[in-house]
């Protein structure tokens, strides 16, 4: 059986859901707090709570199979009493004081298939990078399993080559001590 490279096969210290539906917002979201704290019809309940009064729901599919926006993640987050912050990306990576960083929250454009059809058509994909036990992990829920990305320096390839690519948007999962100082950004 053939792995992803940097994938590694027992981790069972890492939480990782893998991809359903169009859940990969809630997969984040579990992905990046190590254990699952959120489901489809919590997700559901939070869409209702930030367009009560609207018939179609902007903040999910309208399927009702996912696809969630920001404002779910965000406001999931909230309500655990943790806060996010958007990475500006003209900002240097250097500055990414991650020691305070409880997780990112990555979304990205990703190819749309059928089966073994690729389709011209890219959507957004909400991917978890995570640091557990000293080590950070991919944790995207379209992984077999926790892709190692190894230390601060790991870390900062890969959202380099993430934010090189275009059209990808980086959200930091911090306390709001975190927030409130704004030591989540080295100023040396």
């Amino acid at each position: 059986m053939s792995q992803a490279p940097g994938a590694q096969p027992n981790l069972p210290s890492v939480y990782h859901e893998r991809q359903r539906l169009e859940l990969c917002a809630v997969h984040a979201l579990n992905n990046v707090l190590q254990q699952q704290l959120f489901s489809q019809e919590a997700a559901d309940e939070i869409c209702k709570r930030l367009a009560p009064d609207s018939r179609l729901n902007p903040h999910r599919s309208l399927l009702g199979t996912g696809n969630y926006d920001v404002n779910v993640i965000m406001a999931a987050l909230q309500g655990l009493g943790l806060a996010t912050v958007w990475w500006d990306r003209r900002r240097p990576l250097s500055q990414l004081a991650l020691p305070q960083v409880l997780g990112l929250i990555l979304n990205l454009p990703s190819p749309m298939s059928l089966g073994l059809l690729s389709l011209p058509v890219r959507r957004r994909h909400w991917v978890a990078l995570r640091q557990v036990d000293g080590i950070y992990y991919n944790l995207d829920s379209k992984l077999r399993a926790p892709e190692v990305l190894g230390d601060e320096d790991g870390v900062r390839a890969f959202l380099a080559a993430a934010l090189a690519q275009g059209l990808c948007e980086v959200l930091l999962v911090v306390t709001k001590e975190v927030e409130e100082k704004g030591c989540w950004l080295q100023t040396d």
